[in-house]
């Protein structure tokens, strides 16, 4: 039975916003790089286990990172399998430096950039000194933001850094480019750590969720956010996302925080290993 979102498009809207071009072009350059292998057991049974793979989020193991992030539901899985992998880091107490969690990541990712694992260990340490320890929950859900919402949370430095040197909120340029494109992320210093205004910062995010092309968190929980507070900072804004129940369940790539170190598949698979 079709869903109500597919009956209400066409069909070239629906197949777009599903990604599956990406997906088709990327089962036949597999295909291609693998055909002697595959010449075995037939190109039908490829496609078939490619697209269950897909479905079950595990096509992005070891993959390049250009692929990882190409979709939402690349980024999903990707956030999924880092938390199934590494879940038993959080389950046994451990404390690590941010570049003991790029290692992590670049155990599924070989070639995950530095930078966002930074921009990630920054919401956790407000900026602080980067080789602090932290712990796998609290570094789990600022990266889940920080990578699912890359795109948008570069334009929503640029738009609280004009906003933090005076400019009016209606001429504010916003990046969008690919991320690493785009300007630095504000630097806090004495003069930024009271931050802008909360409802002036809402009204240009609000425009900027309407016209935003990547993912964004849901507009209605970013007005929660940001309505508890007359005025905040750039990481705190960050931290009260990474943080908010109702994000993470919008998201839907990982469980509640009380329910992190819970995964009976996972623990039943380890045990019949």
């Amino acid at each position: 039975m079709l869903s109500p979102e597919r009956l209400a498009l066409p069909d070239h809207e629906y197949l777009a916003q599903r990604h599956v071009l990406t997906y088709m072009e990327d089962a036949v350059c597999q295909l291609l790089e693998n055909r002697e292998d595959i010449g075995q057991y037939g190109i039908a049974r490829f496609f078939t286990e490619y697209f269950n793979s897909v479905c079950q989020g595990t096509h992005i193991l070891f993959r390049e990172f250009s692929f990882i992030q190409a979709t939402p539901h690349n980024r999903a899985s990707f956030l999924r399998a880092f938390w199934r992998c590494f879940r038993t880091v959080g389950k046994n107490g451990d404390l690590l430096t941010m570049k003991e969690y790029h290692c992590l990541l670049q155990l599924l990712c070989p070639d995950f950039p530095l930078e966002l694992t930074q921009k990630a260990a920054r919401i956790v340490l407000m900026d602080d000194a980067m080789d602090c320890l932290m712990s796998f929950s609290d570094f789990l859900f600022a990266f889940q933001i920080q990578f699912y919402y890359s795109e948008f949370l570069d334009s929503v430095a640029a738009i609280y850094q004009d906003l933090l040197s005076g400019k009016n909120p209606n001429t504010v340029i916003v990046p969008t480019s690919s991320s690493g494109q785009h300007r630095q992320r504000p630097v806090l210093g004495e003069a930024s750590m009271e931050g802008v205004e909360a409802s002036l910062f809402y009204q240009c995010l609000e425009n900027l969720c309407d016209r935003h092309k990547y993912s964004c968190p849901p507009p209605a929980l970013v007005k929660e956010v940001l309505s508890n507070v007359q005025r905040l900072t750039f990481y705190g804004f960050l931290m009260a996302l990474s943080k908010h129940h109702g994000i993470n369940q919008a998201l839907g790539a990982l469980p509640d925080k009380g329910d992190l170190m819970h995964d009976p598949a996972m623990d039943e698979e380890l045990e019949r290993l």
